[in-house]
């Protein structure tokens, strides 16, 4: 009878109705004071909650995340004993983590970690070291040993910030034809053609970005026309045009994140992270010190940004920031307030909107990373 009951009700619920979000899992890397590791956490984006987060993986610094393009395996940065280095794990149904492979790089611990697309190898950017450093992959992803590439040089502009190179970030062209990595002191997006057969990269070219502005991160507009590459150290965005078939970029404008009064105001600013929105119609970057998110409108034709708005992230020192899968919310972690905190956004304006308990305990998070 109750049987039957049930099998009626749902043969009259309109058909249109949603269907009621599945939490996503998330995993946080972390660096710094009271953090062991690795955690796990699950975010609802029908209302805004998260789970409490929980060690997933003890590992020292893993910092940066990222997944293979098969979705089973997580690679991250790490310290152990005397060494640093990348290790891999494989992703249980829950989110849970088994490690299965690490491996030393000898130029130091990274800053950021990305897969090719081919899921042949990865890079790591050594800030310390000033190097990438390039680990081959197996077929069951293990990690062979690297290939490090040392970057020279140094624009001085701004003092004991740019007087040798740090690379920053890790990320490939659209096509995978090329890596581009960000370096703070170079001011430079230093550009390495990729070869998947060997695999190997080799240098291109560079992207020369605004004196003493720092690149730190950067991204690709969703059509891959232009690269939003943030400058750490002015607090800006810097717009280039991008040519796939040449493999350069050239500069077209830069928008502050902050205005200058603002940036006056405080004993320490830094821009830390940048996003697209999947619609290209919106861009955000965080500000460190200021603990605020940057939104701009971002214009298809010219690639130009306009600030529309400076969001609170309910923390301190946002040194990473995440949009959700279905791009309806962002993250914003406080590294120094060890916290989470989850901005709804308005998918007309770009803008953000604080849900009040929206927010999550995680120790020292730097990283933010979906599972899907």
């Amino acid at each position: 009878m109750i049987k039957t009951y049930l099998l009626f009700l749902v043969s009259i619920l309109p058909s249109s109705l949603p269907l009621l979000a599945k939490p996503i899992d998330i995993l946080f890397g972390t660096s710094g004071r009271g953090a062991e590791g690795i955690y796990h956490a699950t975010f609802n984006p029908e209302n805004g909650k998260f789970t409490p987060s929980k060690l997933g993986a003890k590992i020292g610094s893993p910092g940066f995340l990222t997944t293979h393009p098969n979705g089973k395996i997580l690679y991250s940065l790490g310290r152990w004993e005397e060494n640093a280095g990348a290790l891999g794990y494989h992703i249980g149904p829950k989110g849970e983590l088994k490690e299965f492979t690490r491996m030393v790089c000898p130029d130091g611990g990274g800053a950021h970690i990305a897969v090719h697309p081919s899921g042949k190898f990865l890079l790591t950017a050594q800030y310390g070291g000033g190097s990438v450093a390039m680990f081959p992959l197996d077929q069951d992803g293990d990690l062979l040993k690297p290939t490090v590439i040392e970057h020279e040089g140094g624009s001085k502009v701004v003092d004991r910030r740019q007087e040798s190179p740090h690379p920053h970030w890790t990320g490939f062209s659209p096509d995978g034809k090329y890596a581009l990595i960000p370096d703070l002191g170079l001011d430079q997006i230093v550009i390495y053609k990729v070869d998947t057969n060997k695999p190997s990269i080799s240098k291109h070219g560079v992207a020369q970005s605004v004196p003493g502005g720092g690149p730190r991160h950067m991204r690709f507009s969703t059509d891959g026309k232009f690269i939003y590459l943030l400058n750490e150290l002015s607090l800006s965005v810097t717009t280039f045009a991008w040519d796939p078939k040449k493999g350069t970029a050239k500069r077209l404008t830069t928008t502050p994140a902050l205005s200058q009064k603002v940036k006056d105001g405080e004993s320490f600013n830094s821009a830390a992270e940048i996003l697209v929105h999947p619609s290209g119609k919106f861009v955000y970057s965080s500000n460190r010190g200021h603990d605020t998110v940057s939104v701009y409108q971002a214009n298809p034709k010219t690639g130009k940004l306009k600030v529309v708005q400076v969001q609170p992230i309910r923390g301190a020192f946002p040194r990473n920031i995440n949009l959700t899968p279905g791009a309806d919310w962002l993250l914003a972690a406080g590294a120094d307030s060890n916290t989470v905190a989850a901005h709804r956004i308005d998918q007309e304006t770009g803008k953000l909107t604080y849900q009040r308990g929206s927010v999550i305990n995680v120790p020292s998070p730097i990283c933010i990373l979906f599972l899907n």
